[in-house]
């Protein structure tokens, strides 16, 4: 029987690769989004182009309590991505970040809530929840840094330290997802994820570097490194997160209530310039200049997600390499120079 999906922010980024596995498998699908994320509309088109009529679009915002819960209603599927995603945004403007998206969840969970369905509830949450992590033993090498203690990254069960007004707002949503499992019954995910990237990534200096960096380098804009270079992120393909949300939704009955981190965990560590720049510089086949600045406020030397619990419970884990990831990720910015150039 077709399930009745609704993705809040299904136009972003991860929103739109979403969809398109959803409709081309034959879902009932809606989008809810207010459409103010650069390349959204650019993502609508093509989402149309694939399989013209096969979604429904509520162009509204989950500040507006009331079109959310009319759009909530009847569904069986709730995926949660709209959202404020940059900490610097959130400093500049606090309370609309937390409007955003701390009130913003809260709205979607008490839709949910008060709709017939008990419909399921995934929340993307993120690895800022763990906060700047100062006290652990972190060894810098010649290209990157590394965890002296977690060999398997950082798990779970580590404890929680909302850093940054963005911290705060997407800690608060994830804690909110979580008790109202506890409390209503929800059978709600949070999904702590860590740096995702893929086609349809619109990135920005201050949110989505992966993206950037090759979006920077293919249309000449100049590059600024903060810090060393030697950041590590676990790094995620698209695809792989949303192999997480299908196994989160097929096995729900184990999912229910829980929190899973969500990266490309230990074996796709990457750090940000000394190990990144080699492969974009192959791809491109000449050196990248670029502009050396401070380390900014609150930057993680390191931060690698802990994937045991999904890989367990789940029989999940990331399937697409970090090369073939990046050079998938290079081929559609390459094919599609012009939508980062008029």
């Amino acid at each position: 029987m077709t399930k009745k999906y609704l993705l809040t922010g299904g136009s972003g980024f991860i929103g739109s690769n979403y969809v398109a596995r959803l409709i081309q498998r034959g879902e009932d699908v809606t989008i809810y989004d207010n459409l103010s994320r650069p390349g959204s509309t650019l993502n609508l088109a093509w989402l149309e182009s694939i399989k013209k009529d096969s979604f429904k679009l509520i162009q509204a915002d989950i500040r507006d309590q009331d079109a959310i819960i009319n759009a909530v209603h009847d569904k069986d599927i709730i995926v949660h991505l709209a959202g404020q995603v940059a900490v610097t945004t959130s400093v500049i403007n606090p309370r609309e970040d937390f409007e955003i998206n701390a009130q913003g969840t809260f709205n979607v969970l008490e839709a949910a809530r008060k709709s017939n369905k008990n419909p399921i509830v995934l929340y993307s949450s993120t690895n800022k929840v763990y906060g700047g992590m100062e006290d652990i033993q972190v060894l810098e090498k010649s290209t990157n840094y590394r965890y002296v203690d977690y060999p398997f990254g950082i798990s779970e069960e580590f404890p929680l330290d909302f850093h940054s007004p963005y911290g705060c707002s997407k800690g608060s949503g994830d804690q909110y997802v979580r008790d109202y499992h506890r409390i209503y019954g929800l059978p709600t995910v949070v999904l702590r994820q860590s740096c995702i990237y893929g086609p349809r990534q619109f990135g920005v200096e201050d949110q989505g570097w992966l993206a950037w960096f090759i979006i920077a380098v293919l249309t000449g804009k100049q590059i600024s490194i903060y810090g060393n270079g030697k950041q590590v992120r676990d790094v995620l393909y698209v695809n792989d997160l949303l192999d997480a949300y299908d196994a989160c939704i097929k096995n729900i009955n184990i999912a229910a209530g829980q929190v899973y981190n969500i990266g490309g965990g230990p074996n796709q560590m990457l750090s940000v310039w000394k190990e990144f720049s080699p492969i974009l510089e192959d791809m491109l086949n000449k050196k990248i200049p670029v502009i050396w600045g401070d380390w900014r406020p609150g930057d993680q030397k390191i931060y690698v997600s802990d994937i045991r619990k999904a890989q367990k419970e789940l029989g999940w884990e990331p399937k697409v390499s970090v090369r073939d990831g990046l050079q998938k990720l290079f081929n559609w910015v390459q094919d599609n120079l012009n939508l980062f150039t008029t």
